[in-house]
């Protein structure tokens, strides 16, 4: 069977190989990436820590007696959390004296909750869109 191609469709298909082979090799060389990002996420998934980093954001340093006052929580709670998001490299820790304080490494990560509000507020408003309809 012979392919009666021109030289621009020849073109095209080669592009097309070509993009599919470059997007492979990079979603292989990116699954590391996308691993360290699911670590992160997962660091984000509890309630607490999203409270300790929403509070971190306006604060410039905690100690866990901090945290177990304003959360109301445990210490031993805290300190679960603290280290779940110190590990991930959401929080640092220095040591001033007998206590640690934490602060957050990267202040941007309030960006991405400003990111997540605005995905809940457009999702509400869709539900009560749908809502309104019935």
């Amino acid at each position: 069977m012979t392919l009666n191609l021109d030289n621009k469709q020849i073109s095209i298909i080669y592009c097309l190989l070509k993009r599919l082979k470059k997007g492979r090799g990079r979603t292989i060389k990116n699954n590391k990436l996308y691993e360290a990002r699911a670590e992160v996420a997962s660091a984000l998934s509890h309630p607490l820590r999203l409270k300790i980093v929403d509070i971190l954001a306006t604060e410039e340093k905690m100690c866990v007696q901090d945290f177990t006052y304003t959360l109301e929580a445990s210490q031993s709670s805290i300190s679960k959390h603290l280290k779940i998001l110190l590990q991930v490299g959401i929080l640092r820790r220095k040591s001033e004296g007998i206590k640690n304080y934490y602060f957050l490494n990267v202040p941007c990560i309030t960006e991405f909750f400003s990111c997540l509000d605005q995905v809940l507020k457009e999702n509400y408003q869709r539900k009560k869109d749908s809502f309104d309809l019935i």
